[in-house]
C-alpha cells in the first residue's frame, strides 16, 4: 500500500500573492496587474490569507494611467503614469457616505478639500482643508471637482510617507471616470463599495500594481 501525495503547486498555478517577492506582511492584498507597461486596462483582484493560504475574494477590471505604467522608484510626476510597487493604503475618503461596514478612516470630502500637488509647498502630497499660502490652486486637484471619481477612495501610499519632490502625488484607488486615468487605479464604483466594506486596517492590506511580466512585474514587489 501506499500514498499519492499531492504534487505542490507549480509557479504558474499558485496564487498571485504566493509568488510576489512582499505582500506587506499582512492578511489582506489587492493587486493590480495589467498586461504591459503600455497597458490602460487590467485586472484588480482581492485576497484574503486564511490559514496560510491565499484566498481571492473578487475581482473586476481596472484602469490605469493615460500612458501605462511605470517604475514607482523612478517615476515622474505629470506623466499620466500608474506607479508600480507595493504601497499601503492610509486611509479612505470620499464624497458620498462611507459604505456600510467601512473600517477604515473615512474622510468626507468638503468643498474645501484639496490634495495639495505643489512642489515647492510644505503640504506636498497631502490632503488639506483649504489651500495653504504656499499651495498654488493650479498645481493642486480640488477633490469635490471630480463626484464620480472621487465618490469613494482609498489613498494610495506611493511617495507619501517621505515625499520626494517631482515624484508625484494624488495617487488613489478610485471608481471610474470616462476612461483612463491621470496615474490613479480606478474601478467600478460597486466595486469600491466592496473593497470599503472588506478591507479592515487591523489586517494590514496593501495594494500592489504591476505587470504581468518584466522589469514592473508584479511579482517583483
Amino acid at each position: 500500500m501506499f500514498t499519492i501525495v499531492p504534487a505542490p503547486w507549480s509557479p504558474q498555478q499558485a496564487p498571485l500573492p504566493a509568488r510576489m517577492a512582499d505582500t506587506g506582511g499582512g492578511s489582506q492584498l489587492i493587486t493590480a496587474e495589467a498586461l504591459d507597461t503600455g497597458a490602460t486596462t487590467g485586472t484588480l483582484t482581492w485576497w484574503d490569507r486564511r490559514d496560510g493560504t491565499w484566498v481571492k475574494a473578487g475581482s473586476a477590471p481596472a484602469r490605469f494611467g493615460a500612458k501605462g505604467l511605470t517604475e514607482g522608484a523612478t517615476r515622474r510626476q505629470g506623466t499620466n503614469t500608474t506607479p508600480t510597487g507595493l504601497y499601503g493604503l492610509p486611509y479612505a475618503f470620499g464624497i458620498k457616505p462611507a459604505p456600510a461596514g467601512t473600517a477604515y478612516r473615512y474622510a468626507r470630502v468638503t468643498h474645501r478639500s484639496w490634495w495639495c500637488e505643489d512642489n515647492r509647498s510644505k503640504a506636498y502630497n497631502r490632503w488639506v482643508e483649504g489651500l495653504p499660502s504656499d499651495c498654488r490652486a493650479a498645481e493642486s486637484e480640488r477633490l469635490g471637482a471630480y463626484p464620480t471619481q472621487y465618490a469613494y477612495g482609498l489613498v494610495v501610499g506611493f511617495n507619501y510617507d517621505r515625499p520626494v519632490r517631482g515624484r508625484g502625488a494624488g495617487i488613489f484607488l478610485h471608481v471610474n471616470g470616462r476612461g483612463a486615468t491621470a496615474g490613479c487605479v480606478s474601478v467600478p464604483e460597486e466595486t469600491m463599495r466592496k473593497l470599503l466594506a472588506w478591507a479592515d486596517p487591523a489586517r494590514r492590506p496593501h495594494i500592489a500594481v504591476g505587470t504581468r511580466g518584466g522589469p514592473t512585474a508584479i511579482t517583483r514587489y
